[in-house]
Order: structure tokens, then sequence, then C-alpha cells
């Protein structure tokens, strides 16, 4: 039997490998099987947490929904909407928020994180993030959420949210309990620049990413003066905890590759780093210039793109919208 599927991507632009090896390449394989059925959603509710350019972000949904279609998501297959053009999410929030504690919310590592030090001065929204993801997720009956390291503590106050809901209202399986999706073989995908520190778009050096926009020779330029130590390649995984380059490139090869790290570096054991390079620069083109290509060409036809999210939006909304209603009626409203 086949699983019903729920996952968000922030619109925040300029998505980078880390979130194509760890997302969407992901995706992509749930949506081509025939037994699931997926939900994609451009979580733009939970992207102004940060506070956002309003023309910038409308343009970055478009570009979210613009690198779904270019990774290989089929929009009549699957649903692809954004959160906020279905009312029922923001509605869901609210009423999860009355069920769900301020003790679960405290142990949320991620936004310690995020709030730094001076948590006094962080938003509502930031704190109350877990709680919006849950209703994201329970409108739609999700079996399934893919979810990264950072992203299970969110998925277990949402599995407590929707229990104590059923609970509190004697409703045995009114929402169900979603299971975690965890990718098989994938690795967090560090920066070219710095292998202790996550890829991300907020680095300075755009040197530090493979943007899912760059073509050929920026890929391969990159690529080239990536960083890396003096030593022949290892010749066992045990080695590459004190090599954080190393072990990056190599991962990003074998998630690529879609192979297993062990038999990546009995590959490449004892080489230099240069022939480790070629070959990464050469499945990193074929992978992903194709990939920049159709991004470019949809993001020219922004109707086409609205189109979708038009016809993601009915579909969704349809199934949101009665779940609400069924809340509604079970709370007394």
């Amino acid at each position: 039997m086949g699983k019903k599927i729920f996952s968000g991507v922030q619109p925040t632009g300029n998505l980078h490998l880390g979130n194509y090896l760890g997302a969407i390449k992901n995706f992509v394989e749930l949506n081509n099987d025939q037994e699931n059925d997926c939900i994609f959603c451009v979580v733009d509710l939970h992207a102004i947490t940060v506070k956002q350019d309003p023309k910038e972000l409308r343009n970055n949904i478009r570009e979210t929904v613009a690198t779904f279609i270019a990774s290989g998501i089929d929009s009549k297959k699957s649903i692809i909407f954004n959160q906020s053009t279905v009312p029922a999410h923001s509605e869901a929030a609210w009423i999860l928020s009355c069920i769900a504690r301020i003790g679960w919310l405290n142990r949320m590592t991620q936004f310690k994180e995020k709030a730094g030090k001076d948590k006094e001065k962080a938003s509502v929204g930031l704190y109350s993030y877990p709680v919006l993801m849950a209703a994201d997720i329970l409108l739609y009956d999700a079996s399934h959420v893919p979810v990264g390291e950072d992203q299970k503590q969110h998925l277990e106050i949402c599995r407590d949210i929707a229990q104590k809901f059923n609970n509190d209202f004697n409703v045995e399986n009114f929402f169900h309990i979603p299971e975690p999706l965890i990718q098989k073989e994938f690795s967090r995908i560090m920066s070219l620049k710095d292998g202790t520190k996550k890829m991300s778009k907020s680095e300075l050096s755009d040197l530090s990413r493979i943007n899912l926009t760059d073509d050929k020779d920026t890929i391969i330029n990159k690529i080239k003066k990536a960083k890396t130590d003096s030593l022949p390649l290892p010749s066992k995984i045990e080695e590459l905890d004190k090599r954080p380059e190393a072990k990056n490139l190599l991962q990003i090869y074998s998630s690529l590759n879609n192979s297993n790290l062990k038999k990546t570096i009995e590959t490449f054991q004892g080489k230099n780093f240069s022939e480790l390079k070629e070959n990464l620069s050469q499945i990193l083109v074929e992978k992903i210039e194709p990939i920049s290509v159709e991004i470019k060409k949809l993001l020219s036809e922004k109707e086409y793109l609205d189109k979708i999210l038009l016809e993601g939006h009915k579909k969704a909304n349809s199934i949101a919208s009665n779940k609400v209603k069924k809340m509604h009626e079970i709370i007394g409203f």
C-alpha cells in the first residue's frame, strides 16, 4: 500500500545542492512511486518568521515551484501549492496551539539555536513554528513525512499534538499519527569552503555552495576551488572524522551517484583530490546543469507556474478546509 506524504520547503530563493540532495531528490523518487500520494507545499507562512522583502518572497515562491518541476516532480500526479493560499493552515495552527503545551515547545532545540542568546527578542512565530508545522501535516492525514535530523523533533511534537487532540476529544484516529521518512545513505552537505559548516545560502561566499541555477562552468570552477587537505584520499571511513573537507566531497559524490560511502572510498582510496574533483565535477554537471537550464526557462513562464499553484491550491484547499470543518464539529464551534 502506498504512503500519503506531506513535505514543505521554505521559499528562501537560491536553492542549492544541500537542498537538492537533502530533500528535492528524495521528493522526486517519492513522486515517481505510483503507489504514493504526495503533497509538496511551499511554506511561505513559515518563511515570514524571518523578515522578508515582499517582492522577493513572491519571486522565491515561483522559483521554488520551478525547482520542483525542473527536478522532475510531476504537478499532475502530486499536489504543489503555497501554504498561505489555504487559510485552514493558519486556523488549524491556532486550534492546535491550544492543544500544544509550552513545556513541549520549550524543549525545541531549533528555536534555541535560531533565537540565539537574546530569545526575548525572537518572534512568537519562530517559537510556535512547530505548531504550524503540525497543522500542515495533520490537515492532510499524512502517513509519512520526509525529515532531516533538524526536523525530527518537530515531527515528534506533531505526533504528541495529534495524540493529545484525539485523547482530549475522545476521537480515536481523527488525526493520523505520522511516521518519519528518513533517507537511507544520506549525509548532510557541508560548505565547499569549510567542511565543518552546513552548506547555506546565507554564507557570504558564493564559492561555498553549488546553486541549482549554476551553469556548467560555474560548477566546475567551484569544485576546482573547493577546500581540501594535503593528504591522499583515505582508505577507511573512520579516517574521515578528522578530514571534514574530504568527507564532504566524498559524500556529495556518493549521494549523486546513489552509492554508499564505503564503495566511494574504495574507488578513490590513495588517489589525489584532483581525480575526485574531476569525477565530482562531471557528475554534478550531468545532474545539476539540466535542472539549472530548466529552472531558468520556467522562471520566464510566470503564468505557467501560477497555474500550477492555482491548481494545487484548489486541491489542497478542498482537503484542508474539510478537515478544519470536522475539527469545528469536534470542538463544539
